[in-house]
């Protein structure tokens, strides 16, 4: 399934949840770099959106309520991704609106927020770099630990377990197959299973051709 296909699910999925100024929040505030963001960075580098909220509502200490351009939550990790553009509007900020952007920022790391922020020229210019940005800190945060079992997605859990029970390494292809996605997305998924210390390549020196699983990555099927 394409992109586009996948996109306009995710976004009906959250229109349909909402109401009131969630929803309208959502409808005006969710536009060009926000979807530029999806296409070009996470979902080459994810390949789905599972646990991702766009526009999410949290409130600050001063009672009032603020919308992440995106939020990534696994409990108990929780990750607020903003796009940052460089125009009119941020050029002419006023050195009050400038303090509460700062507050706000703090507002949510005191919370217990994970803060990544993009400009906007680099998810339209450099979306590799962006990508593997993603990938660091889904491999820093979503490790294998004693919550790695609860991090992995349905998708990423049964691929962990193709490449238990197989006695050889897994391919992309195979792992496409097997799972009945694209060789790109199967690719991506076993590049995160690899951050995520779950796999480890299993050849290809420049490009990785096939994986095996990390044996910490087997203290989660025990």
């Amino acid at each position: 399934m394409s992109f586009d296909r996948h996109y306009e699910r995710f976004l009906q999925r959250h229109l349909h949840s909402r109401s009131g100024e969630r929803l309208r929040r959502l409808t005006e505030g969710h536009g060009h770099a926000e979807r530029t963001f999806l296409e070009r960075v996470w979902w080459p580098a994810v390949g789905s959106f599972d646990y991702l909220h766009p526009e999410y509502e949290v409130a600050d200490f001063k009672d009032g309520t603020r919308y992440l351009d995106f939020a990534y939550i696994r409990p108990p990790l929780r990750v607020c991704m903003e796009i940052d553009g460089y125009g009119p509007h941020l050029r002419d900020v006023s050195r009050t609106q400038f303090a509460d952007q700062l507050w706000r920022q703090n507002d949510l790391e005191i919370d217990g927020w994970r803060i990544i922020r993009f400009a906007y020229d680099d998810v339209e210019q450099k979306p590799r770099r962006c990508q593997q940005t993603i990938h660091q800190w889904m491999g820093l945060w979503c490790g294998a630990d004693t919550t790695a079992n609860d991090a992995l997605s349905r998708t990423e859990r049964r691929l962990a377990e193709i490449a238990l029970r197989k006695l050889a390494p897994v391919t992309p292809k195979e792992a496409g197959e097997r799972l009945g996605i694209s060789t790109r997305h199967a690719r991506t998924l076993l590049q995160r299973l690899v951050s995520a210390s779950v796999l480890l390549p299993a050849s290809g020196e420049r490009r990785i051709r096939a994986y095996v699983i990390n044996p910490n990555g087997r203290q989660l099927f025990l």
